[in-house]
């Protein structure tokens, strides 16, 4: 197949109408298109049973994943099980959870009692866990169903989905390019209606990525919001698990479940004090109350001619609906290599106990991490954690004027998965994974949260989107900004969330699969 884009189905999502109502369509014989918040509210009203739209979802992934690769472990009979217990349930009238009856995909980095969890590693490739981990088990407490695990590049460090056990997961726009990741199988399968939620991870840009590349939400939090009692260090703005949903009040919702304070979130030291049931109560925001800086490369960090224009034209169109639209001097220019050494010391202290297992096919993003912090003097480390607090006090400051800040979420369009990372970027080579990245990593560094929101197509024609940055601990605040702009995005058709055309994608052929690996593991 070609490198040309696959396209859309001529139409844009249409889940919101123009004044963020939900879009009055006939969805009885296709229930895997609702938004979990529709779904939730149908299943509650008695006009949708939990065993239709799981049987739904499962169609779609039979149909769509022998192209796109998204869903390598399926668990359809304890779903199958839960969703008839789920409608048993609302049948009688009983309580239900936020999640009630709501199919649920999981990152295949986070822990599923009774479902094979690899982390991408054929080391683990038979691994049944005992035990949830703890953002499993909040979904699982909300009454959410998990249908499966999506796929993730080897121990879910690098934004290209591809290991050496299931292959790639192709993005849903044209299979032969790159989902991003590490939560592509997430995205793609939330993208392609396999599930209304997933969950995700974000280092670096894991979660903000591949929500760009297909055309889908995804949320960073401020860290600690999500409590994870699996992080190796006490305090860090790294390894943040999150959301990731067709639309914001979604990703509002499943954050509101996974942040709940249980005793595994005891475990986490940054777990801080919080009302998560409010995170999904999203105010409305008028968008001409806003003040909003905008930036298209933090500064100056790699970014793409294609993707520069395609943002300056958005931001065009979109800077007339805020109070205050500027292009702001932000100066993350530090930011990419106290990342990489920040992530250096990290990555000694999450795998010293795990480096002299490692074959020479392990992954390489990982590897080149670890050997270069065993040579990187320890000045040099010490420096750019000094470095680290300056650029947060600095960027923190922003917010004092301005209530958001946007730029585009990838440095450059989607590239063919075949390639672990682009080789150069306008004629620029990238030195090392992390270097296409910068403009996601660089707002690690600094810690705030971030909304990935969908914005049109780029000139590839493959999903464009941007960046909506706010304040330290405003997460509801920036939440409820992000879907003022979604639905705002949604009347104007250029900023419009894309679909996937599904009749194009289900004749595709697809390469994506590994050999031997052809059939997933069904639990």
């Amino acid at each position: 197949m070609s490198t040309k884009s696959i396209g859309t189905t001529g139409r844009h999502s249409g889940m919101l109408e123009a004044d963020g109502t939900a879009k009055q369509v006939d969805m009885s014989e296709r229930p895997s298109a609702l938004n979990a918040t529709d779904a939730i509210e149908m299943i509650r009203q008695g006009e949708l049973t939990p065993d239709a739209l799981l049987e739904s979802c499962i169609a779609q992934i039979e149909q769509v994943d022998p192209v796109v690769n998204a869903m390598i472990t399926r668990a359809y009979d304890r779903a199958r099980e839960q969703a008839q217990l789920a409608t048993q349930t609302a049948n009688r009238g009983d309580a239900l959870g936020p999640l009630h009856g709501l199919p649920v995909a999981i990152k295949d980095i986070q822990a599923t009692r009774g479902i094979r969890t690899t982390y991408g590693s054929a080391a683990y490739a038979d691994n049944i866990p005992e035990e949830d981990a703890g953002i499993v088990q909040r979904i699982r407490e909300a009454g959410g169903i998990i249908i499966g695990k999506t796929n993730i590049p080897e121990s879910s460090i690098g934004a290209n989905t591809v290991n050496r056990l299931f292959g790639a997961t192709g993005n849903p726009y044209n299979p032969d390019l790159t989902c991003g990741g590490s939560s592509g199988g997430s995205a793609v399968a939330v993208a392609t209606h396999m599930a209304p939620l997933a969950t995700g991870s974000d280092h670096g840009g894991s979660l903000r990525i591949p929500a760009c590349y297909c055309g889908v939400v995804g949320y960073r939090a401020t860290p600690g919001v999500v409590p994870n009692e699996g992080r190796s260090t006490l305090q860090t703005n790294y390894s943040v698990q999150g959301p990731m949903a067709r639309s914001v009040s979604d990703v509002a919702l499943l954050l509101s479940v996974i942040a709940q304070r249980d005793a595994n979130a005891s475990l986490d030291p940054m777990a801080f004090p919080l009302d998560a049931n409010h995170l999904a109560q999203l105010d409305d925001v008028d968008l001409s109350g806003l003040r909003v800086a905008v930036t298209a490369d933090l500064g100056g960090v790699l970014v793409s001619e294609t993707i520069r224009r395609t943002f300056t034209d958005r931001m065009n169109l979109i800077a007339p609906q805020f109070g205050t639209c500027d292009w702001h001097n932000i100066d993350l220019t530090d930011a990419p290599d106290v990342d990489w050494h920040v992530r250096q010391d990290l990555f000694v202290t999450q795998y010293i106990d795990q480096a002299s297992s490692w074959d020479a096919g392990f992954n390489p993003n990982i590897q080149a991490t670890y050997r270069s912090a065993l040579t990187t003097p320890m000045a040099a480390i010490a420096s750019a954690r000094r470095r680290q607090m300056a650029l947060f006090q600095s960027f923190r400051s922003i917010f004092d004027d301005y209530d958001l800040v946007l730029c585009p979420g990838v440095s450059i369009p989607p590239f063919p998965w075949q390639h672990l990372n682009p080789q150069q970027i306008d004629a620029k080579p990238v030195e090392n994974y992390m270097a296409w990245l910068a403009l996601t990593s660089s707002l690690t560094v600094v810690g705030h949260p971030v909304v990935a929101l969908p914005c049109g197509l780029d000139e590839q024609g493959t999903p464009f989107g941007i960046q909506v940055v706010g304040a330290m601990y405003s997460d509801q605040r920036l939440l409820s900004a992000a879907k003022a702009l979604e639905q705002y995005f949604a009347s104007v058709s250029i900023l419009a969330q894309p679909t996937p055309n599904f009749d194009v994608l289900r004749r595709t052929t697809s390469t994506c699969r590994t050999e031997g690996r052809v059939t997933p593991f069904n639990v």
